[in-house]
């Protein structure tokens, strides 16, 4: 099941010129259902990384169904908003609170991917916090600063770091459109203070450069379809997309039910994740139900602030 990373690694001891390597090591797997499940090697090389890439997670069917629901139902255009980064540039987010029956409602309740995040946490119950697209458009999308998904989730009321997300290609999203960096390891260095870096939550910048020489940097390279699943804690970020391609990636965040969050904000408090078998995403049909969903307002959000809607911009 193991297989070589689909990785570039920045290391410090070699020349500007020459600084990105291939790395190949053991945080890649294959997935091949039913086969694919927690071993002890992917929940090793989890614990030790703060993450898994997982190659082929959803096949092209189910890919093109998120895709589909993404492109031809005027979600984007209706819910989306920019954030911008620290030079003013915008990535777009698109944030829902509550999974339903639709395509893309299914993915985060699918079992390959509800239940390895929660093996992944240590088998406790998790509850469904989060789904967003984040989108940025050819040759002007902004950047994601390095930030930690605990650095604001933190500031909701979350006490402890028991939360986990999965980052699914629906696009490529490689290094040449602003794919996904990762400091390898660093959710180990615990929390790092977050402020405002623009309209997003980065974390602490100095902090994050003492980091990068610890931790090694790299990108992770995907294709639509792989998915990696990250710990709350591993520091990341992606750069801005300055090339010809679209770069959406599809990302659901669960928290356990243990570590309800103290006080109300906008994501939701524990509610039962209703899991479904992994034939149900290529089985669905009804592909836009955004009705329960709960699309976030930015304005209800202390831990952005937003710029122009897609009509804006």
């Amino acid at each position: 099941m193991c297989m070589k990373l689909g990785l570039i690694i920045y290391t410090n001891d070699i020349q500007p010129s020459s600084k990105w390597i291939t790395w190949g090591q053991k945080q890649e797997f294959k997935y091949e259902d039913p086969e694919f499940r927690v071993t002890d090697e992917v929940r090793k090389a989890f614990d030790e990384c703060g993450f898994i890439i997982v190659r082929g997670l959803m096949d092209d069917v189910e890919t093109g169904k998120i895709k589909k629901s993404l492109e031809e139902y005027g979600l984007v255009e209706k819910y989306a908003y920019g954030v911008p980064d620290a030079v003013g540039r915008e990535p777009k987010v698109l944030l829902w609170c509550y999974t339903g029956n639709d395509v893309l409602g299914l993915v985060p309740r699918l079992e390959k991917v509800a239940s390895t995040a929660e093996q992944l946490l240590g088998g406790d119950e998790l509850y469904h916090y989060h789904t967003k697209v984040m989108m940025k458009d050819a040759q002007k999308g902004g950047s994601f600063e390095w930030h930690q998904d605990y650095g604001y989730w933190y500031k909701n009321g979350n006490l402890r770091p028991d939360m986990i997300s999965l980052f699914l290609a629906v696009d490529p999203c490689i290094q040449e459109n602003g794919g996904l960096q990762v400091l390898v390891g660093s959710h180990s260095g615990g929390r790092v203070d977050h402020n405002f870096d623009g309209g997003q939550q980065g974390a602490d910048k100095e902090r994050v450069e003492h980091l990068k020489k610890i931790y090694p940097h790299c990108f992770v390279n995907l294709q639509p379809g792989d998915g990696i699943i990250f710990h709350c804690l591993l520091l990341h970020s992606s750069g801005p997309n300055d090339s010809a391609m679209r770069r959406w990636a599809f990302n659901c965040s669960y928290n356990k039910r243990s570590n309800n969050p103290v006080k109300k904000h906008h994501h939701p408090f524990y509610h039962k994740l209703d899991k479904v078998g992994n034939n149900v995403l290529r089985e669905c049909d009804n592909y836009c139900e955004p009705e329960g969903k709960e699309f976030v307002d930015p304005s209800t959000d202390a831990t952005v602030k937003a710029g122009s809607k897609p009509a804006e911009q």
